[in-house]
């Protein structure tokens, strides 16, 4: 087709529509002719647009305005599927997306654009009291559409909002050498020793629910922390690696608990070398939501507030063992923590010093609960004292 000076056109081809607006066509390096999104009101705009994207072909930038015309919910898990995740990671990823992202669901990858996800930000803070969840569902979704763009299915990402991916931890609660006695206490008999190695183990949920008869040598106080057992979502428990590397260990326990871990060995672990360590009522591994209940009804009956979790239990450990002398080093090992700059700066603290700061977190502990004893012994007899389990005399 001619151009409207009589020159024959190289590129592309437009036609005068009935409207008397200009529509501009031009072939893909695939050979398929595509005409503009939009029409234009002289040859001259046509031209220049067809120009645009002779330019864009010949540089390799051209990208065919269909490939973002996927629904991002079946991209979205793909994308999960695709990727190898721990079963945690894996479920709550579909969480974010039925319940954070579901606004995207019926989306084009292309639909997504910088302005829609500041406006679901937006609401999701407005409407919701769920700013962790937010921020971890922005990171997902901000690496989901990260991959698109690797996958030439869009341009660019949308997701351009300093900070919205960070989250901002609370403050962690300390409990009391008296609080942890109490929470002991309060939860019943046969959870107190989970809650003693919660907090001066100091050992995750996960890795407690791991826990066999042989990891335990009750002559030496050590307990081998060689896997963890996270519950899904569904109830079940999964079998799986520490959190990291840095989480297999063992844990070299204070001396008081001798008493507390012998007892529980003889009342409530399984029989056998393969035996759970902790089991329900029932015998069956312990539930996340049974524990729970019984967790917050003791958390209540000692007056801790709504929000200290079991887990801050573990940095009521952390904070006893760094009073009693322990360096970030050694509360990091003890805790099974690792990250690419900790390992380097964690990594000499071996048995024998871990062996110094069991001791030393031993000492705090039972001066601390002397102390609670003599206090009471001063308010007379009618004070009710402690028992003998968490005394560990």
């Amino acid at each position: 087709m001619a151009n409207s000076k009589g020159r024959r056109r190289r590129f592309g081809a437009i036609r005068r529509l009935p409207s008397g607006r200009y529509q501009a066509r031009y072939p893909g390096p695939d050979g398929v002719m595509r005409p503009a999104p939009v029409t234009f009101e002289t040859t001259a705009d046509a031209d220049d647009w067809l120009a645009e994207k002779q330019t864009e072909i010949r540089r390799g930038e051209w990208r065919d305005p269909e490939a973002g015309a996927v629904s991002f919910r079946a991209y979205a898990d793909k994308w999960v599927d695709e990727r190898e995740l721990a079963p945690l990671t894996r479920d709550l990823y579909r969480y974010l997306l039925d319940k954070h992202l579901f606004a995207f669901a019926e989306s084009d990858l292309d639909e997504i654009t910088a302005p829609r996800v500041r406006e679901w930000r937006a609401d999701r803070l407005r409407t919701t009291n769920a700013k962790t969840m937010t921020a971890k569902a922005y990171r997902l979704l901000k690496a989901i559409m990260e991959t698109a763009v690797d996958d030439e299915l869009i341009t660019r990402n949308p997701c351009r909002i300093k900070g919205a991916g960070k989250e901002k931890a609370a403050e962690r609660r300390i409990a009391t050498v008296a609080q942890v006695d109490a929470l002991a206490e309060a939860v019943g008999m046969r959870w107190r020793l989970m809650v003693y190695l919660g907090a001066y183990g100091p050992m995750r949920p996960e890795e407690l629910a791991g826990l066999r008869r042989r990891d335990v040598d009750l002559d030496n106080l050590r307990v081998r922390v060689r896997l963890a057992e996270p519950e899904r979502m569904n109830g079940r428990r999964v079998q799986g690696d520490t959190k990291s590397e840095a989480g297999t260990r063992t844990v070299i326990l204070p001396a008081f608990l001798r008493r507390e871990l012998c007892w529980h060995l003889e009342s409530y672990a399984e029989p056998g070398p393969d035996g759970l360590i902790f089991v329900g009522e029932k015998g069956a591994p312990f539930r996340r939501s049974t524990f729970g209940r019984k967790w917050r009804r003791a958390r209540e009956v000692v007056g801790m507030p709504e929000g200290f979790r079991f887990y801050d239990l573990r940095h009521t450990g952390h904070t006893l063992s760094t009073r009693s002398g322990a360096t970030l080093k050694d509360t990091m090992v003890r805790a099974g923590q690792s990250s690419e700059k900790a390992a380097l700066i964690y990594q000499h603290s071996d048995d024998e010093r871990q062996e110094e700061v069991a001791a030393g977190l031993d000492a705090t502990v039972r001066k601390a609960r002397a102390a609670v004893r003599e206090t009471q012994r001063d308010k007379g007899p009618d004070k009710p004292s402690g028992t003998n389990l968490a005394r560990g005399e």
